[in-house]
């Protein structure tokens, strides 16, 4: 038991800081234990300022960086509780870190948590900054877990997909081992659930539409849907990545304009069929011969937009990578394990024709705990 790894995971939703204990055999995950801690509202509502211009961003993100760090190291040693790990037990911490800005057309991300003060706190080995080294070879530094899904969900035989829902959705194009072909591709294709989340909050109080209950309410409104399409950034060629800087409510207000008059339901139901609509129409144009799709994020857990999802890819096996013996909740934080222990075996993270990388690259700063 001692190839253990921990990833820590918190995504443009900012619903909590995910962390997962894993041990590997080989490439082949076994979740140990898991922890989620809740942003305190204060600091969510500051971390959401950092992801917009403002006033005095450098003294903002002053307090704000620091805080990630302590909240991310308690999340660790909560997890290492429950997990009854010790800490040198664990080989390294895979920290993803709070993304605040992802400008990929300046070469430019930047995620916060410090990681200095997350290995002071746990005595724990720390990797992280892991998209930046990309970024440095061309790409565009996301999305990073096609890699993770490439090793662990490709199929002998039945050519997949796997689909992350969180706040922004990407989708990994696997194709079967048996067919020869090596065009593993992935990439961002729009917002997964933060319009929703947004939306929820607003109109009805609620963090999140619970198994998409309000979008089951209503059928979606078409001429709404089209106009949302009709962002510039569904049809950009891949490699390609996104995040709040443009899904944000902001661009919700401005698509909005002129349809004031639909119910708040009917909107919910909208932005749950785009989710589903670029999800579909990303793998209808680059991977048609698709056999299964499993879906991971918590988007999973929405009924309304899984049925969507089903609706928009007839013909195919639709699940939960839970089929495939991994929790759709946890993947992303498996993959910051995964991604740690790749540092720490001297192992490339990346997949240029995901990102758009010059080559092959380590990734990650490590942060070595004497």
């Amino acid at each position: 038991m001692s190839d253990i790894y921990i990833g820590l995971m918190s995504g443009t939703s900012l619903d909590a800081m995910d962390a997962a204990a894993v041990h590997f055999d080989g490439n082949n995950p076994s979740l140990l234990a898991n922890h989620s801690t809740e942003w305190p509202a204060e600091l969510k509502g500051k971390i959401q300022q950092l992801c917009q211009p403002g006033h005095d961003e450098i003294r903002l993100m002053a307090e704000v960086d620091p805080a990630i760090a302590y909240a991310a190291a308690e999340t660790v040693n909560a997890l290492l509780d429950k997990a009854g790990l010790t800490t040198d037990q664990v080989k390294a911490i895979g920290s993803h870190g709070q993304t605040i800005r992802h400008i990929p057309e300046l070469g430019y991300t930047l995620q916060i948590g410090d990681p200095n003060i997350l290995a002071e706190q746990t005595g724990i080995t720390v990797i992280a900054d892991f998209r930046r080294r990309d970024m440095a070879a061309g790409g565009q530094g996301a999305p990073l877990v096609p890699a993770f899904h490439h090793a662990v969900f490709t199929s002998k035989t039945a050519h997949r997909v796997i689909i992350n829902i969180g706040g922004i959705s990407n989708i990994s194009i696997l194709p079967a081992e048996s067919s020869g072909q090596n065009s593993v591709t992935g990439f961002d294709t729009g917002p997964g659930n933060l319009l929703m989340d947004y939306w929820c909050q607003q109109q009805w109080g609620q963090p999140y539409d619970e198994d998409g209950f309000h979008a089951a309410q209503e059928p979606h409104d078409p001429i709404l849907l089209e106009t949302m399409l009709s962002e510039p950034f569904f049809r950009l060629p891949a490699p390609k990545s996104t995040g709040r800087e443009l899904f944000n409510p902001a661009w919700l207000n401005s698509m909005l304009e002129g349809f004031r008059g639909l119910s708040p339901s009917t909107i919910q139901a909208t932005l749950c069929r785009l989710t589903a609509r670029c999800i579909a129409d990303a793998i209808q144009q680059l991977a048609p011969d698709t056999d299964e799709v499993f879906v991971c994020g918590g988007g999973a857990n929405n009924k309304t937009l899984m049925a969507m999802l089903s609706e928009e890819i007839p013909g195919r096996r639709l699940g939960p990578t839970s089929e495939l013996g991994v929790d759709p909740q946890w993947v992303e934080a498996i993959a910051f394990a995964w991604l740690a222990r790749q540092n720490m075996l001297k192992l490339p993270g990346n997949l240029p024709a995901v990102t758009g990388a010059s080559g092959l690259r380590l990734l990650g700063g490590s942060y070595f705990q004497p």
